[in-house]
C-alpha cells in the first residue's frame, strides 16, 4: 500500500510541475509593440474635464506601465504587480509645485488597454483621475 501512494504523490507531483509551467509561460495577454494610448484627466471640484492627451510609447511585457514624457519628469513608478491581464503599480512625483503620490490599474485585452491612474496633489489633498485607454498600432522602431 505504500507503494502505491509514494507512485501516486509522485504522479501527482509532476503533474502539478507540469500545469505551472504551462501557465507560467502563458503571461499577460498583452501584445508588444507600438501602442497609442490617451488619457482624459478629471480634477475634483472641477465642472469640466481637460481635453484627452495622446501620445505613443512602446510597450512590452517586462515594461507595461504607460507613461507619457510629461510622466517621467520627478516621477518614480514603483511596486509594479501583476495579476491575470492588470498591472498596478504606484507613482510619487516632486516638482516646484509640490509633491504627487497616487496609483494605477491598467486591464489588458491583447491589442487594447483600459484603466485609471487616481493621484493626490500638494498640500490641501487636490485629487486627480487619469481615465487611461490605449491600442497597438505597429512594431516598436
Amino acid at each position: 500500500m505504500p507503494r502505491k501512494l509514494f507512485t501516486a504523490s509522485i504522479i501527482l507531483l509532476v503533474l502539478l510541475t507540469a500545469i505551472s509551467i504551462s501557465t507560467a509561460g502563458s503571461g499577460i495577454n498583452m501584445q508588444e509593440g507600438k501602442w497609442e494610448i490617451a488619457s482624459k484627466v478629471e480634477m475634483q471640484g472641477m465642472p469640466m474635464t481637460m481635453p484627452p492627451v495622446t501620445y505613443t510609447q512602446c510597450l512590452t511585457k517586462a515594461d507595461l506601465v504607460p507613461q507619457s514624457s510629461q510622466t517621467l519628469q520627478g516621477c518614480n513608478i514603483s511596486e509594479v504587480k501583476v495579476v491575470d491581464n492588470t498591472v498596478t503599480w504606484s507613482i510619487q512625483c516632486s516638482s516646484e509645485s509640490g509633491d504627487m503620490k497616487g496609483i494605477g490599474k491598467i486591464t489588458y485585452s491583447g491589442n487594447s488597454l483600459e484603466g485609471t491612474i487616481k493621484v493626490t496633489m500638494g498640500k490641501p489633498g487636490m485629487e486627480m483621475t487619469s481615465h487611461i485607454n490605449g491600442h497597438r498600432i505597429g512594431e516598436c522602431n
